[in-house]
């Protein structure tokens, strides 16, 4: 199949190198003014956690291929949510046509959504993975595999021509019962889980401030609270909770029993550690935290922890200069 991934950014070039080993055409379209508009090549560092159940340690080279066409099976798309209209804009200025997936956290409603997508076709999902690319070297790891929207929600023509490019690559697909509803769950547990981090670590190393995280029961047990309050703000746009019991469960466990399991788990799950301390980009970390801090005060949802634990990690990027 055809594909275009929109960027060069980490989930792009990752799935785009395993579609490209699976036997795919893979294009990217970079913008003119991106830094990484002359990269023709990474080296590839990937934890993958496809095919056993201990992952298995790949290097490899990934050659770059740019934009040449203008019709693809699929165009991926996993930008920031504020850099979407401008790829959108793209596409459409310049009649390139292709089914989109829109693998990005999505803070907006599905009115709202639609709108920006201008009436492309589009199916939502969300990636499992994560890692970071400096200079021309990509550090990631996948695991195996990859949140999609249900066939009957997405009305997509090609839905199993894309079932096919994911199971080429050795990635099973999950289907929750609302694939937005879902993005807004996760952006939530993200959103109470980075604001402790945040708030109890040096910003300017946040590798060591995720281990920091992994290895407190302490720190643990506060971003168990803390998601508990973020939980309520998706509750507060009248998402049903009880369709995402498996989701929500570590969190309504009692706080001396689910922290001791997630520290447990982080120990020994590699791929989770390792995803953990690769999402260094702040910017794109906090503006998670500012969509459910705005969303919580909006909404008047009584989050307290959550709220000081925020406000304390962007009074330290102010006194850190850190730009956001």
């Amino acid at each position: 199949m055809k594909v275009l991934v929109v960027g060069l950014g980490v989930i792009g070039a990752t799935y785009g190198y395993l579609f490209e080993k699976a036997g795919h055409q893979v294009e990217h379209y970079i913008r003119d003014s991106s830094s990484r508009t002359k990269l023709a090549a990474l080296d590839v560092d990937l934890l993958d956690g496809r095919k056993r159940k201990t992952s298995s340690h790949v290097q490899d080279l990934y050659h770059v291929q740019k934009q040449s066409q203008k019709a693809y099976d699929f165009i991926f798309v996993s930008l920031p949510e504020g850099k979407i209209r401008e790829a959108i804009d793209y596409l459409q200025e310049n009649q390139i046509s292709g089914t989109i997936l829109l693998a990005c956290g999505i803070w907006q409603d599905r009115h709202s959504l639609d709108e920006l997508m201008k009436g492309r076709d589009y199916i939502l999902g969300y990636p499992v993975a994560g890692g970071r690319i400096s200079d021309k070297q990509l550090t990631a790891c996948v695991f195996d595999h990859f949140m999609l929207e249900e066939k009957n929600k997405a009305g997509i023509s090609n839905y199993t021509d894309l079932e096919k490019l994911f199971s080429s690559c050795q990635i099973q697909l999950e289907k929750p019962y609302d694939m937005l509803e879902w993005i807004w769950l996760h952006m939530a547990i993200n959103a109470g889980v980075i604001s402790t981090i945040a708030a109890h670590a040096d910003l300017k190393n946040p590798s060591q401030a995720a281990e920091n995280l992994m290895n407190s029961t302490r720190l643990l047990s506060q971003a168990v609270r803390a998601v508990r309050e973020t939980i309520k703000m998706v509750k507060s746009r009248g998402v049903i909770l009880s369709h995402y019991h498996q989701d929500c469960l570590p969190y309504r466990l009692p706080i001396w029993l689910s922290a001791p399991l997630m520290k447990r788990m982080f120990a020994k799950n590699i791929l989770s550690r390792k995803i953990m301390t690769l999402h260094n980009n702040l910017p794109d970390l906090f503006f998670v935290c500012q969509c459910l801090y705005d969303s919580g005060k909006r909404n008047t949802v009584l989050a307290p922890i959550f709220y000081q634990a925020y406000e304390e990690a962007l009074q330290k990027t102010a006194v850190n200069k850190i730009e956001l």
